[in-house]
């Protein structure tokens, strides 16, 4: 009776294992979309945000005993396209999240889908939709306004008392215009102009000559990547010898090699990773960071050089951590329900551009401890202290 006994527990224990990897064999995967602008004129910023994500799969590819998987696609630089990419991940790949676009028109109208067939977005564009329209999605980029007002701080410490501003003509150029004029009044500063042009303009001439002629102290430019160099490289032709800022869309190592010696000086914001090797040993993003350019390396064969890949890199820390807190089965309505309910109250989680606090009435998560103030000095990020 003890060897028949014995044998049975050992026959229950083998049956209990292989019921356990049979149910982990057949647990549904983790689906991830990914859009991003492989071709077209953001795909200075696009390409950069492919190689973060690979950099966050190269990190880890599994979550609560669930495989990941990924699909991406290339919006093209395209509003529409980038809509119809959504779909298209949303109802024929099934996946249970959206990682994307690069450019804040794209985002906008991937948020517009989400919305539509409730499933959770991760904006690694700058892009924000208050209330319900914007319910289904969170927003990694720091937002203008907290940026900005970084900038201006530093204007008026160095005495400006005028700043023109050239913008794009679409989402990130009116975000940044009304950043700028929101901080710049109470600083003592006055905005006198309000020049556009769009991404795939090749010239800004005119609306840098009408700038020079007003003779500001500071230029601030609301662009982002490579086009973002167009009003400097014009500032510089026609002699102006003010101070001049940017925001963090432009930490791309295109918009510095374009730019060349007319960019050099420049003074702009970003996240703390793009100097993470110049940060003190407390900040919580430095380890964060500097993780996030191992598996970068491992994955692209080459050190990063920009701060947009660390985005769509913070866009997998948060869906990873999430999921973790995420009950149900993944690739059902319920699950991207509970998932967009786990992604909407994160609380402190260590990124590289910022310590992510969310709510479900607030499309941005970081705080001022995800900004510092950088120079550009003979094509290299400098912290300025």
């Amino acid at each position: 009776m003890k060897v028949s006994a014995r044998l049975c527990m050992r026959t229950g224990l083998a049956l209990a294992a292989s019921a356990l990897a049979v149910a982990q064999a057949l647990a549904a995967d983790l689906k991830v979309g990914f859009i991003t602008s492989m071709s077209g004129p953001v795909s200075s910023l696009g390409i950069p945000y492919d190689k973060g994500i690979k950099a966050g799969m190269a990190y880890k590819s599994e979550v609560a005993g669930h495989k990941i998987t990924m699909v991406s696609l290339d919006d093209a630089s395209d509003p529409s396209t980038a809509a119809r990419n959504a779909r298209k991940l949303i109802e024929e790949d099934k996946v249970d999240v959206i990682i994307g676009t690069a450019g804040s028109p794209g985002a906008l109208a991937i948020a517009a889908v989400a919305r539509e067939t409730k499933t959770p977005l991760i904006s690694i564009a700058n892009a924000n939709l208050p209330g319900e329209e914007g319910a289904w999605m969170v927003t990694l980029p720091q937002p203008a306004p907290l940026m900005v007002s970084a900038v201006v701080e530093r204007m008026k410490a160095s005495g400006v008392k005028t700043v023109g501003y050239i913008g794009f003509s679409d989402a990130w150029g009116d975000l940044v215009y009304d950043a700028l004029q929101k901080s710049a009044g109470p600083a003592g500063i006055k905005v006198v102009s309000n020049e556009r042009y769009a991404r795939a303009d090749s010239s800004v001439a005119g609306q840098v000559l009408k700038i020079v002629a007003l003779k500001p102290d500071a230029v601030i430019t609301g662009t982002s990547g490579t086009p973002g160099a167009l009003p400097y490289l014009a500032l510089a032709e026609r002699g102006y010898k003010g101070q001049i800022y940017g925001t963090h869309a432009l930490i791309n190592p295109d918009f510095v090699r374009v730019g060349g010696a007319s960019v050099d000086g420049l003074l702009a914001p970003t996240g703390p990773v793009i100097v993470a090797e110049q940060l003190p040993d407390s900040n919580p993003m430095r380890k964060v960071a500097m993780a996030f350019r191992t598996a970068y390396q491992k994955a692209n064969g080459a050190a990063p050089t920009d701060a947009f890949s660390a985005y769509s890199f913070d866009g997998w820390l948060l869906m990873l951590d999430a999921a973790s807190r995420t009950k149900g089965e993944p690739g059902t309505p319920a699950y991207r329900v509970a998932l967009r309910d786990s992604i909407v109250s994160t609380k402190e989680l260590v990124g590289t551009h910022s310590v992510y606090n969310f709510k479900p009435d607030n499309r941005y998560g970081s705080d001022e401890r995800s900004r510092v103030i950088v120079k550009l000095d003979k094509g290299q990020w400098k912290l300025v202290n």
